[in-house]
C-alpha cells in the first residue's frame, strides 16, 4: 500500500472546463457537489482506501521565517490567482495506477447544472523514505 495525496485546485483560468465559480451555484449544486464528496470518501473507506480529507476556506494567510523571530504574514491566497487550493484527500492504495484511476473520479464531481467539473487534481505520494545516494 502506498498513501497518495490528492490536492484539490479550483482554477479560475479561462482554460477550465466547466469553471464557473461556486458562488454563481444553485443551494442544490452545491449540496450535490459536497454529496458526490462525501459518497466517493464512504465508497473508499468500505476498501479501506480513505484515509482523511478536509475542504479548505478560500481565506488564508502566508508566513514565512525572516530570520529575527518576527514571521512576516502576507494576505493570501487571492480569488485572482489561476490556481485556489480547495482541500485535498489522502488515499492508501496498492498502486499508482489505482491512485490516478481514483484522481480522475474525484475530478468528474458535479458542478453548476449538474455537469462534472473537471477539477484539476495533484496526485501526490507521500515520501516513504528518504532517497538513497549511490556513487
Amino acid at each position: 500500500m502506498a498513501k497518495y495525496l490528492l490536492l484539490k485546485h479550483y482554477r479560475g483560468a479561462p482554460e477550465a472546463v466547466n469553471c464557473v465559480p461556486m458562488d454563481q451555484w444553485k443551494p442544490e449544486e452545491i449540496t450535490a457537489h459536497v454529496q458526490y464528496m462525501n459518497d466517493f470518501a464512504a465508497r473508499l473507506q468500505e476498501t479501506g482506501e480513505f484515509v482523511d480529507g478536509q475542504a479548505l476556506a478560500p481565506e488564508g494567510t502566508w508566513v514565512r521565517y525572516d530570520g529575527e523571530g518576527r514571521p512576516p504574514v502576507t494576505d493570501g491566497p487571492f480569488a485572482e490567482t489561476k490556481d485556489l487550493i480547495a482541500g485535498w484527500m489522502v488515499i492508501d492504495v496498492d498502486s499508482y495506477e489505482r491512485a490516478v484511476e481514483l484522481a480522475g473520479e474525484l475530478s468528474a464531481a458535479p458542478g453548476k447544472d449538474g455537469e462534472p467539473i473537471h477539477e484539476w487534481l495533484e496526485l501526490r505520494p507521500f515520501l516513504t523514505e528518504p532517497p538513497t545516494i549511490t556513487q
